[in-house]
């Protein structure tokens, strides 16, 4: 078997990166339609102003999200054949962690709000510090530990 070619290898690296954002994408968009929908019920204008300024900032990580996880493919579109895939790589990867650090921050604050508004201020507070250090572990600890070995 031949070696892969630094051509190739970055050619093939730009297709994992643009195949991988498509589970992330998935997920923050139907969350962000879940956010989006919810203002119009009629249970969300019942909501405290707390519970609302608490949607507004899940909105806003999940806009977030969005903008860093599409913005890969967007860069790949428009230096297209200019000899950039090594920028489009490296810059692509730190777009794409930091758009699912938002993503896991519009989770978390979602599912923050859910255990407030069904249990109260204390349920809360301990879910989102449950759910932060599931992410963290799964999301980040875990792999970096990987590489450490």
């Amino acid at each position: 078997m031949t070696e892969e070619s630094a051509n190739g290898r970055l050619s093939r690296n730009v297709t994992d990166l643009l195949q991988e954002l498509r589970v992330a994408q998935a997920g923050v968009q139907i969350l962000f339609g879940f956010l989006l929908s919810v203002v119009f019920t009629s249970q969300f204008r019942e909501a405290s102003g707390f519970e609302k300024a608490t949607h507004l900032v899940a909105v806003l990580f999940a806009v977030t999200s969005t903008v860093l996880l599409t913005a890969p493919a967007a860069w790949h579109r428009l230096l297209f054949r200019t000899g950039r895939r090594e920028e489009i790589v490296t810059h692509g990867n730190r777009l794409v962690i930091a758009g699912l650090g938002c993503l896991a921050a519009a989770l978390t604050v979602t599912v923050g709000l859910i255990a407030k508004v069904v249990y109260g201020p204390v349920a809360m507070a301990v879910v989102m510090v449950l759910v932060t250090a599931l992410f963290a572990g799964v999301w980040f600890v875990f792999p970096v530990r990987v590489l450490r070995r």
